[in-house]
C-alpha cells in the first residue's frame, strides 16, 4: 500500500512539474567561451596527528618533504626521518570564467598515500596548474575533512571519507584566462541538452525578444547570436539580456530504473503501444537434514551420517495476463500496474520486458 501511494504522489508531483511553465534560457544553455576550467596540483600536509603517510610505504611523500625543507633553506641531503605527520596529496580546483587575479577559489585535497586521516591537516603552498601547463592558482590553508576515525588496540571506526577534504577560499589565483569577451562578435548557445525543437524555440524567443533576427540555430545543440544585432552597448549587455527569456524546451520520453534500489522515473510523454502483461515468481528451497546413526553400546562401530535433502519449488501467484490498450500515458500505466499489486522491483522487470518487446516507446535508462 505504501508502494502505491508513493507511486500515485510521484505522478502527480510529474503532473505539476510538467505545468511548471517555460524555463530561463540561462538554465537550459551553455554560453560558448563562458566556462571554468580544471586545476590539479601535488602538495604535502603537515601537522597530522600521527595519521599521515608511512615513508617507507609512499617514498614520493619523502621526496616532496625534502625538496619543500630545501627551498626553505633546510639541508636534509642523506638524513633519514620518518614523520608520522605528514602526508602527500592531490590538490584539485576549478578556475570558474571571468576570474582575476588575488581572487580566492574552494579547492579539495585527497591523499595519495597510506595516510589514514587528513583531519587537523595544514596544506602546504602548492602551485595549481591547468592542462596547457600553467600555474594559474596557488593553494595553502587548513583542511575541512569530511570524516572522523576512531582507533585503540583491538578495534577501528571510521566514518565518513577522513582522507580527503576541502579548504574553503583555499586557494588565490594568480594568473588570468586569456579571453577577449568584449570584442566578441557571435557568441553560441550550446544546449545542456541538444534537441532540434527546443533549439528551435530559442531561435525564435530570442529573434521575439529583440524584434529582430538576432539569433539562427545551427544545429540542434547550438544556436548563434549575432551581437551587433542585437544593439546592445556590449557582449555583455546583450547576454544579461539573453539569459533571462523564457523558453519551454522540449522533452524526451525516457525512463531511468534503478535496480539496486528499486527506483523508477519516468517522464509524462511515455507511451505504450498495446500489449499483454503476465507476471509470476519462482521460488526454490532445499533443506538439509542429515540423520546421524549411532552404532550399538559397546560396539567398535563409528556413527554413519546419512544425507537427507529435502527439495521443493513453489510458484507464487502471479498477476494473470493484463492487457495494456493502445496509446496508454504513463498515468495509467502506474494506475494500472498499481491495481494489479506489482511491487516496484517487479515493476522494473515488467518495463524492461515491454521495452524489449518493443511497445515501450521511450528511452530505457539501467542504472
Amino acid at each position: 500500500m505504501l508502494h502505491r501511494l508513493l507511486t500515485v504522489l510521484f505522478v502527480l508531483l510529474l503532473g505539476h512539474a510538467a505545468q511548471a511553465g517555460p524555463i530561463r534560457i540561462k538554465d537550459l544553455v551553455e554560453f560558448d567561451g563562458v566556462r571554468g576550467n580544471d586545476l590539479v596540483g601535488y602538495g604535502l600536509v603537515v601537522g597530522l596527528n600521527g595519521t599521515g603517510d608511512g615513508l617507507r610505504n609512499a617514498p614520493f611523500t619523502e621526496e616532496i618533504m625534502s625538496n619543500i625543507l630545501e627551498r626553505l633553506g633546510v639541508n636534509v641531503a642523506g638524513e633519514q626521518f620518518r614523520p608520522r605527520n605528514v602526508a602527500a596529496v592531490i590538490v584539485t580546483a576549478s578556475l570558474p570564467p571571468f576570474a582575476r587575479a588575488g581572487g580566492q577559489i574552494d579547492t579539495t585535497v585527497s591523499a595519495i598515500g597510506d595516510a589514514s586521516s587528513l583531519l587537523g591537516g595544514t596544506l602546504i603552498m602548492t602551485p595549481l596548474n591547468a592542462a596547457d601547463g600553467q600555474i594559474y592558482a596557488v593553494a595553502q590553508g587548513t583542511i575541512i575533512a569530511g570524516g572522523a576515525s576512531i582507533e585503540g588496540d583491538a578495534a577501528q571506526v571510521v566514518q565518513g571519507v577522513p582522507t580527503a577534504g576541502v579548504i574553503p577560499s583555499g586557494a588565490r589565483v594568480e594568473r588570468e584566462v586569456d579571453f577577449d569577451f568584449a570584442n566578441l562578435e557571435t557568441i553560441r548557445l550550446a544546449l545542456r541538452t541538444p534537441d532540434f525543437t527546443t533549439a528551435g524555440r530559442i531561435e525564435q524567443a530570442l529573434n521575439r525578444n529583440f524584434g529582430r533576427g538576432v539569433a539562427r540555430m545551427l544545429d540542434a545543440g547550438t544556436v548563434a547570436l549575432d551581437i551587433a544585432s542585437t544593439r546592445q552597448p556590449s557582449p555583455a549587455h546583450a547576454l544579461a539580456r539573453v539569459e533571462n527569456i523564457l523558453v519551454e524546451p522540449e522533452r524526451r520520453a525516457r525512463v531511468v530504473v534503478d535496480q539496486r534500489s528499486g527506483t523508477i522515473v519516468m517522464g509524462e510523454d511515455v507511451r505504450i503501444s498495446r500489449v499483454a502483461v503476465s507476471q509470476g515468481n519462482l521460488t526454490l528451497r532445499i533443506q538439509e537434514e542429515p540423520l546421524v546413526i549411532q552404532p550399538n553400546p559397546f560396539s567398535d562401530g563409528e556413527p554413519i551420517v546419512v544425507p537427507r535433502t529435502e527439495a521443493a519449488i513453489e510458484e507464487e501467484p502471479g498477476i494473470g495476463l493484463a492487457e495494456v490498450p493502445d496509446g496508454t500515458s504513463l498515468s495509467e500505466v502506474i494506475a494500472g500496474l498499481n491495481a494489479l499489486g506489482v511491487a516496484p522491483r517487479d515493476m522494473i522487470d515488467i518495463l524492461k520486458s515491454i521495452k524489449a518487446a518493443g511497445a515501450l516507446h521511450a528511452e530505457f535508462v539501467v542504472r
